[in-house]
């Protein structure tokens, strides 16, 4: 037995996270959304069922999410960089106002009641759904992203509930984007740029802010150095991290060469599901 599990249970598991981290990596390269809306799902279902309690489960959940989301992000970002599809000028307008959000985001996560990580995830989710599913080419706010204050409310927005949420920003940003009529590809290339700034910060602040769950549930081994670090569980960030490293070019390669509607649409009919799954826990208690 580790950590309340048979050998059975453990392989099953195992399995489950390295087949996540195959299909977030390749969901990056694609949407340039990091993985984190395809890993906080499964995350929280392995940490159920190793016995992880309700108060702290979320946040474990969206804290190894960010640490997965960092050299995924990273291998991401360099394919669409040497593609020249990043728009570098919206990365110096937004990297403070992000880092500023993000910051923020792991106080809140110290601090915060289990049920607000779920809320902001169901909120979020189910707005990108339906962007998603329902998009029409009318939909959009303006001709080009606006200047001064309100473009660094928007990087702020964008960190703040990232780091919430354990996704590396891309949801936000593509939406963003998309509906003041940038290109999807080049939306979809600076995305995988910011999850670079959300996910780093945001993992370091999640180790912090679990730093007492340890104490607090002492005989919770998920919990538990060197199981986990804070609210960043070691074993997932290592069983889901290896696969989507190797996936996430060919995300970039598929974004590249095809047409995105038809996956737009699944993705959309995914964070439906998800997010449906999240209020169901929030309406259950569990």
């Amino acid at each position: 037995m580790i950590a309340g599990l048979d050998t059975r249970e453990i392989v099953e598991l195992a399995l489950l996270l390295i087949a996540t981290g195959a299909l977030s990596g390749f969901l990056a390269g694609v949407f340039g959304i990091g993985g984190g809306a395809i890993l906080v799902p499964v995350f929280y279902e392995c940490f159920r069922i190793a016995g992880v309690p309700l108060e702290v489960r979320m946040p474990l959940c969206v804290g190894t999410s960010l640490a997965v989301i960092i050299p995924t992000s990273i291998r991401s970002f360099q394919a669409h960089y040497k593609r020249g599809a990043v728009d570098m000028s919206i990365l110096r307008a937004w990297w403070l106002p992000i880092v500023i959000g993000v910051v923020s985001g792991s106080v809140v996560a110290r601090y915060a009641p289990e049920r607000l990580f779920k809320i902001v995830f169901v909120c979020v989710a189910w707005s990108a759904a339906a962007r998603l599913i329902f998009a029409r080419e009318g939909w959009k706010f303006g001709d080009d992203l606006p200047r001064g204050p309100l473009m660094r409310v928007y990087g702020f927005c964008v960190g703040i509930l990232s780091t919430l949420m354990g996704i590396g920003g891309g949801l936000f940003s593509n939406l963003l984007m998309t509906f003041y009529s940038r290109p999807i590809h080049q939306a979809v290339a600076t995305s995988s740029a910011l999850a670079v700034l959300i996910s780093i910060p945001g993992a370091l602040g999640y180790i912090y802010a679990g730093w007492p769950a340890a104490a607090t549930y002492p005989g919770i081994a998920a919990l538990q150095i060197p199981f986990a670090l804070g609210y960043v569980s070691l074993i997932g960030a290592v069983l889901v991290m290896p696969m989507s490293l190797v996936t996430a070019p060919l995300g970039v390669k598929a974004a590249h060469a095809m047409s995105k509607r038809t996956l737009e649409a699944a993705f959309g009919c995914y964070l439906f599901i998800v997010g449906s799954r999240f209020v169901m826990s929030l309406v259950g208690g569990q």
